[in-house]
């Protein structure tokens, strides 16, 4: 029988996911609606193959630079202030690109939105984890995720009414990432300051506490190792899903010859399998079976990139590999990660580590990004066996290394791996 104070806690839990979570949301509506509303404004603005790249990557590196700052400055200065600020910033960005896209705004609009959105991240990911029941905090993570699928969905359906709208549909899509940004701000008014982290700063003996000789230990021989695994983890298995999210759009259009509100069509079926997947994982990851979850879905994920590298680019092809990619990414993919960024951190240094990782992903996933539309051109083949490979070593590094890590992190404030899991592994 759940006690009253059960049900309360797990109701303001739910609050807190999804207030926070909706930076999930604002961060998967950048990217894919940018790829979206780039595709779109190509023709009316005259926007060429590299600048297409240079615009992506430059919403990646900001998204990036923004999560090393904002992991900093949440840890620092608390994770209420921070996340009001940046989801404030987020607001302002948007609504410029949605009133008067040009190239000059595009280059400026899509810096500001790409930091807003990084700074948000681990901060809302550290206020979720630390204001989560103990056995709901892996589903309540993980819903996070739900999310950013919401937000690909709400840019899939803007798509398919006004993708073929012109410069008004790239108003559109940012026009809504304006007013989901200014609810969001709305419903974080509310939320107090995380417990947990009141608790590191006021704790006068707390040698965990932030400052910026402590910035170090995150190296030490005591985090650095869950700190590289997560990072090399979400870096390598990143660059495939953040490719679907900018450019399948521009694959369906300028390769598989189909119509921006075709794509998008097609797109809303792979979403919708996306989140059929995350509610699976919202089931087992509090559990003892997520090893072996982990491992079926890396193999449908890898499954799904070798489609296309072996029968070729087309729309049935995409479509295939969007199936298997949504399945198996749902468990595989960043859902987990963020578990496991919750789970091998303490408090004091838990936005800040998820800042540096996330940083570091989306700073490789930059890269990608600069050079994929001129990968497509020279020939799609070769991105499809670079994403392949890039996948294969992050799943070899989750089922090889994070699983296997042992929990050697002093479980100074509940949020270790799942009591329910084997006891000489982290996940």
């Amino acid at each position: 029988m759940i006690s009253h104070d059960q049900k309360a806690a797990n109701r303001q839990g739910w609050r807190v996911a999804f207030a926070s979570g909706l930076a999930s949301y604002v961060d998967a509506g950048a990217i894919a609606g940018t790829g979206t509303a780039l595709v779109i404004l190509q023709g009316s603005l005259g926007l060429t193959p590299a600048q297409i790249g240079q615009l992506s990557g430059l919403l990646t590196v900001m998204i990036a630079f923004g999560a090393l700052v904002g992991g900093r400055l949440g840890d620092r200065f608390g994770r209420r202030r921070i996340f009001l600020a940046t989801l404030s910033i987020y607001f302002l960005a948007a609504l410029a690109l949605a009133v008067a896209p040009s190239i000059a705004l595009l280059f400026v609009g899509l810096a500001v939105l790409g930091l807003a959105a990084g700074a948000d991240l681990p901060v809302s990911m550290a206020m979720i984890a630390e204001s989560a029941p103990e056995n709901k905090r892996g589903k309540m993570v993980t819903f996070t995720h739900v999310l950013w699928m919401a937000g690909i969905l709400g840019v899939i359906v803007i798509s398919i009414f006004f993708g073929n709208a012109g410069t008004l549909g790239a108003q559109i899509i940012y026009g809504h990432l304006a007013a989901v940004a200014l609810i969001a701000i709305a419903l974080r008014w509310g939320i107090p300051e995380s417990r947990l982290w009141n608790e590191s700063q006021n704790n006068p003996v707390d040698e965990e506490r932030l400052d910026l000789r402590s910035l170090r230990a995150l190296f030490s021989p005591k985090l650095f190792p869950p700190l590289a695994a997560t990072g090399l983890f979400y870096a390598l298995v990143n660059i495939a899903a953040n490719t679907n999210g900018q450019f399948s759009t521009y694959l369906f259009v300028n390769v598989a010859g189909v119509d921006v509100a075709t794509a998008s069509k097609l797109g809303l079926g792979i979403l919708l399998l996306s989140v059929a997947g995350l509610f699976v994982m919202m089931r087992i990851v509090d559990g003892a079976n997520r090893h072996r979850a982990f491992v079926f879905a890396a193999i449908l994920a890898l499954v799904g990139l070798a489609i296309p590298l072996v029968f070729g680019v087309n729309a049935i092809t995409l479509v295939l590999m969007g199936v298997f990619g949504a399945l198996g990414g749902a468990v595989a993919g960043e859902p987990m990660y963020k578990i496991w960024s919750q789970e091998l951190f303490p408090t004091s240094h838990r936005s800040t580590a998820q800042g540096i990782t996330i940083a570091f992903a989306r700073l490789v996933a930059a890269g990608a990004a600069l050079v994929t539309p001129l990968i497509i051109s020279a020939g799609p083949a070769l991105l499809f066996l670079f994403l392949f490979v890039a996948s294969a070593a992050a799943y070899l590094i989750g089922i090889f290394w994070i699983f296997r890590m042992r929990k050697f992190l002093k479980n100074d404030d509940g949020l270790s791996a799942t009591r329910t899991a084997p006891q000489n592994v982290a996940g």
